[in-house]
């Protein structure tokens, strides 16, 4: 008869659960599943430093061993590389809480899942963020209709600033100057939208505060992928890196240094 006891060590994980909570802030990340057969809920967070997990918590809502392999997980990978904790398998799990009952061996596989999700979306996140630094440095991806709009709606220098007035005006992030720039057209239209792939802008504190007051709008981690219109810029499609979701905004003109 297959045994359906609980070990020392996981009845241990269970009453005094190791790195129960969530973490906050940046270089962190989430990573959560459900059984929809027993109902387990497991969350993971992970924060993460010189590409290491510094540290890890977990919430669930589940059985003992739920519970259990949870905890044991959290204390598994901490310190560990990335790569090294996504190596970490439901039958590691098991083996260091001294074996599980064969129908609790799911709750192993749960946990080892949630940490594999946390890793994955910390490390989709820096893509996007690396993609969106390239971006700020000039590596820019083509933007498609940039060039069929040139000079009717697509603009590489704003030298007369009065073609801006009362024009929906999109400025790409191209450094200091762009966001100069972006505050200057304020003046002629207030409908004036700075695009960035940052999560902040670039600037001095002066320069910031200048914004802030102005009717300038900002959109944070943003790419411009499309200018699209019939004889001139009509809308944009821009892709928003943190939820990696795609939409279109009506424009009158984009301003490209």
């Amino acid at each position: 008869m297959k045994s359906t006891t609980y070990s020392e060590k996981v009845m241990d994980h269970f009453r005094n659960p190791r790195n129960v909570g969530i973490l906050e802030g940046k270089h962190v990340a989430k990573g959560k599943v459900g059984n929809p057969v027993c109902g387990d809920l497991m969350e993971f967070t992970i924060k993460v430093k010189d590409n290491r997990i510094d540290d890890i918590k977990f919430k669930t809502f589940g059985c003992g061993s739920a519970v259990a392999t949870a905890s044991m997980i959290t204390e598994l990978a901490k310190g560990k590389t990335l790569e090294e904790a996504l190596k970490i398998t439901r039958k590691d799990v098991a083996d260091e809480l001294d074996g599980l009952p064969p129908i609790k061996m799911h709750c192993s596989n749960l946990a080892a899942d949630a940490l594999r999700d946390a890793i994955k979306n910390y490390q989709n996140k820096q893509k996007f963020k690396t993609e969106a630094e390239k971006d700020a440095k000039g590596d820019q991806k083509v933007i498609l209709g940039e060039k069929e709009f040139l000079n009717n709606g697509v603009y590489h220098e704003a030298k007369n600033l009065s073609r801006f007035k009362e024009k929906r005006t999109l400025v790409l992030d191209r450094g200091v100057k762009s966001l100069e720039l972006a505050l200057s057209i304020s003046q002629q239209s207030p409908r004036v939208v700075f695009l960035t792939p940052s999560k902040a802008l670039s600037a001095d504190e002066e320069l910031k505060t200048k914004i802030k007051q102005s009717d300038v709008k900002i959109l944070y981690e943003s790419r411009l992928l499309e200018i699209m219109g019939l004889n001139t810029v009509e809308k944009v499609k821009i892709h928003d890196l943190n939820e990696d979701d795609e939409y279109e905004l009506f424009m009158d003109a984009v301003v490209i240094l």
